[in-house]
């Protein structure tokens, strides 16, 4: 029955739902019947919110994210250097950290006139469409590389990287340079820079700014963008435990 409800909890990406019960069976081949009941169970746990014929996710899966204390304690530490980052740019900040093989976003400040983008706080997307997924991705080990290189890559938009060399060759140079660009790969019209965070030698986060195609100076945002993701790391690395052991 677990397994069941979370094929029905996995139905909603940032980017997916609301959903009704023929939407849900399709997309987790279970019975229609099946689906309602435990759509039903989940409604009455808070874990699933029902308006008329459509469902959404509940607030108490939020709550439970909330709870979640390593990552709290991360988005804690990092919130005065992602306002920093606000304040030096006036554009839309994010800070994400890596699981599995997607970038889930801890925290965001909206700019000045932001542009639509496809991620929430709480929501993923995968590593190599984004700035912060490709800054996570870029630092964490060949072993993470190959897994990723290995599959077939994810396409958002057009612009999105579906070529593994291609791919590879993006990640040698953040390497190089520490900081990895995004250009309307998750979101048309929109661009990113992002930089990677450190608590030692691991990655732990990845924070970036993300501004439209007529608004993108990289050579203005990259100084900030690296300011407030080495301030955060240093933090890290010196400050109290629990958060920087994220992984």
């Amino acid at each position: 029955m677990l397994d069941k409800c979370a094929l029905i909890l996995n139905c909603f990406p940032p980017t997916g739902g609301p959903f009704r019960l023929t939407e849900l069976s399709e997309l987790t081949g279970l019975p229609k019947a099946t689906v309602h009941r435990l759509a039903a169970d989940l409604v009455r746990l808070g874990w699933l919110e029902r308006s008329g014929t459509h469902y959404y996710l509940g607030v108490k899966m939020f709550e439970f994210g909330a709870l979640v204390p390593r990552r709290r304690d991360l988005r804690h530490v990092a919130l005065p250097f992602l306002q920093d980052l606000f304040e030096a740019t006036h554009e839309t900040v994010n800070l994400g950290v890596r699981e599995a093989l997607e970038v889930v976003y801890l925290e965001r400040i909206h700019g000045h006139n932001a542009p639509r983008l496809p991620s929430h706080v709480g929501g993923s997307l995968p590593l190599s469409c984004t700035g912060v997924g490709k800054a996570l991705l870029a630092f964490s080990g060949d072993e993470l590389t190959e897994r990723v290189l290995s599959r077939p890559l994810p396409s958002i938009t057009p612009y999105s990287i579906t070529d593994p060399v291609r791919l590879r060759t993006a990640l040698e140079k953040i390497q190089v340079s520490g900081l990895a660009y995004e250009e309307q790969e998750s979101t048309l019209g929109v661009s990113c820079i992002a930089a990677p965070v450190f608590a030692g030698d691991t990655t732990v986060a990845a924070l970036s700014v993300s501004v439209p195609r007529s608004r993108f100076r990289p050579a203005q945002l990259a100084p900030a963008v690296r300011t407030a993701a080495l301030g955060l790391s240093r933090v890290l690395r010196h400050g109290p435990g629990g958060a920087g052991a994220q992984g």
